[in-house]
């Protein structure tokens, strides 16, 4: 059946590496309609909203979106920008792949952080004889991601009723001299349900694809409650997967296990930020952004993106310089997702080869500085490194 795939090039290098994945796809016989949707920066600016009703209603639709990439600024520097007719009227501004995965409740997100071999930019570390080694890092990510600090329930000024309901907790007693103009609250709210669910897909994909652990990576010992619970919940699913271990580290001893024995960690499971943390800076042993792929999935609409951002500073760079791998990667993810895998299979075992091979490589590969200076330097164009790969299908 050909697939319709809701396009979502978004801002900056979006619009550059969202082509090329489709590139690919289309040579790897992958045949689908692609109908182009409005998100991002520009229409922010232009209309108050980065999310238009009419893109919603296109994946509503489709129910399949391909994503590029976003820009998002700080409160006050997105009001500046918004043009001036619509300034004053109440428009704020709210990151719309958040609000895609909120609105459509694509609450399991799923990042892979799997090293190709030959990569310059693997983790490497030094053996007890003085020499070093490179372990094999194949680490999946399971991300809460419709709750947690990602929820947007803060205030800054919080009203009579929001203050008087906090200061109902004792904790809050350090807070009683300071005045509500002075105060921003920023809530982690965590439900049971959400919790168990995105618990219950990283087990299931564990079992499915061999992993032997299962790692819920929270902060239990201060945040009671919010990760007490998610714990919790995990040592009740584990109980149906016998086979595989459940383990548990405090978010900031795991970014120092990382550097140590990262080739430990099979599947990890974390609340929304927390997730944000862990997959970045797993995504650094393997490559960093330039091989970060994800897919955010719910019940009906899935959506699949690199977790690079929007990198103005590249995006009017003539030939570009960017590496569309993770772009490529995650459209294979949708690949798989659709039952397609023969297919993401094929261009996987292309881009392993032209890693593997290492005649071609962008920017960060060779561990280049940005610019229009790094051809002369040896790196490939964003275009060269998509007909490597397309020529290694």
């Amino acid at each position: 059946m050909k697939r319709t795939i809701v396009s979502m090039p978004g801002d900056g290098i979006g619009k550059t590496v969202l082509p090329e994945a489709k590139r690919v796809l289309n040579a790897a016989g992958f045949e689908a309609d692609y109908v182009h949707a409005d998100i991002g920066w520009d229409f922010w600016c232009s209309e108050g909203n980065a999310l238009p009703q009419r893109t919603i209603d296109l994946l509503k639709e489709h129910k399949i979106g391909l994503f590029g990439a976003i820009t998002s600024k700080p409160k006050d520097a997105a009001d500046k920008e918004l043009n001036p007719e619509l300034q004053g009227k109440g428009y704020v501004y709210f990151s719309p792949i958040v609000g895609l995965r909120q609105l459509f409740d694509l609450d399991i997100c799923i990042r892979p952080c799997r090293s190709f071999k030959g990569n310059p930019l693997n983790f490497i570390r030094r053996t007890n004889d003085g020499a070093f080694e490179e372990p094999l890092v194949d680490s999946v990510i399971f991300r809460q991601n419709t709750e947690g600090l990602y929820a947007g329930v803060e205030w800054t000024n919080p009203p009579k009723t929001v203050r008087d309901a906090f200061e109902t907790h004792p904790k809050m007693k350090a807070f009683k001299h300071v005045p509500s103009e002075d105060m921003a609250i920023s809530t982690r709210i965590m439900s049971r349900n959400a919790c168990r669910r995105i618990l219950r897909a990283a087990f299931e994909y564990a079992k499915k694809f061999g992993y032997s652990n299962v790692t819920v990576c929270e902060k239990p010992n201060v945040l009671r409650e919010t990760s007490g619970m998610m714990f919790k919940e995990a040592k009740m699913v584990a109980k149906e997967y016998p086979g595989i271990a459940l383990w548990d580290t405090n978010i900031d001893a795991q970014m120092m296990w990382l550097t140590k024995n990262p080739e430990t960690y099979g599947v990890l499971v974390a609340e929304n930020m927390f997730g944000d943390i862990i997959s970045d800076a797993f995504a650094g042993l393997v490559g960093g952004l330039g091989f970060a792929c994800s897919a955010n999935l719910g019940e009906e609409v899935s959506v699949f993106e690199p977790t690079h951002g929007s990198a103005p500073k590249y995006q009017e760079l003539n030939p570009s310089i960017v590496n569309p791998i993770a772009m490529i990667l995650s459209a294979c993810m949708m690949l798989d997702h659709i039952g397609e895998k023969e297919k993401s299979d094929k261009i996987r075992s292309a881009i392993a080869k032209v890693i593997e091979d290492g005649k071609v490589k962008t920017y960060d590969m060779l561990k280049l500085k940005g610019g229009p200076d790094v051809f002369k330097l040896g790196a490939c164009t964003t275009q060269q490194m998509t007909d490597e790969i397309i020529r290694n299908l």
